[in-house]
């Protein structure tokens, strides 16, 4: 997938810190951007769907990764949805088909990030490690 080489942080992770949240319908992605940012030190909840994430409220998320093209509820209507509720949780979109449309609406909804597909793990590292 995107993994040429991988960045090994230090980290201690226990269930009072939060995860990092990924949603994304395929399952070899999810497994895929849980691995690298686990490798990474990062602890991870993942979802198959958008109404997944939504219906976990055990889970503290520190930040979300979700995918545009998702059955039932896109990233950027998750999104809508979240600053719709008053939700402030930093979102990075990835999506396979960038557009201006999906860009323009992403600031609109204070989306930090929009990557095209595959996303460079850089990027993705930078954006979980922003929120601790």
């Amino acid at each position: 997938m995107f993994f040429g080489r991988v960045r090994i942080a230090r980290c201690t992770v226990d269930n009072h810190t939060g995860a990092v949240a990924v949603v994304d319908d395929d399952p070899v992605v999810l497994d895929s951007l849980k691995f690298l940012l686990e490798v990474a030190g990062h602890n991870v909840a993942t979802y198959a769907s958008a109404a997944a994430f939504l219906a976990d409220r055990a889970t503290k998320h520190l930040c979300l990764i979700v995918d545009h093209h998702l059955p039932g509820m896109t990233g950027l209507e998750l999104a809508a949805r979240l600053h719709t509720d008053g939700s402030a949780i930093p979102v990075l979109l990835i999506t396979g088909s960038p557009s201006p449309a999906i860009a323009a609406r992403a600031a609109q909804l204070g989306i930090e990030k929009v990557l095209k597909k595959p996303p460079d793990e850089d990027d993705l590292l930078s954006f979980a490690d922003a929120h601790p």
